[in-house]
């Protein structure tokens, strides 16, 4: 399931880079790295956290496409 995110775009506009981002939100550098190559997806709490940081929408920063192999529940 590939989830999207703006991640970096948002963290840029803050003006931090992904080690006070990890701090602000409660993780680490490395967490937010992997969050913004697209090779983690995160929980619906620490969404919520940067989108918090971000002021705005979890929505925003995050999306998902379903893809041809998406279609299982």
């Amino acid at each position: 399931m590939p989830l999207y995110n703006r991640l970096k775009e948002y963290r840029a506009r803050l003006g931090v880079n992904q080690q006070e981002m990890g701090k602000l939100v409660g993780v680490s550098r490395q967490t937010i790295s992997l969050i913004e190559r697209g090779d983690y997806s995160p929980s619906v709490t620490l969404a919520l956290k940067i989108a918090s940081v971000c002021q705005t929408s979890v929505e925003k920063i995050f999306w998902y496409e379903e893809g041809e192999d998406d279609g299982e529940i």
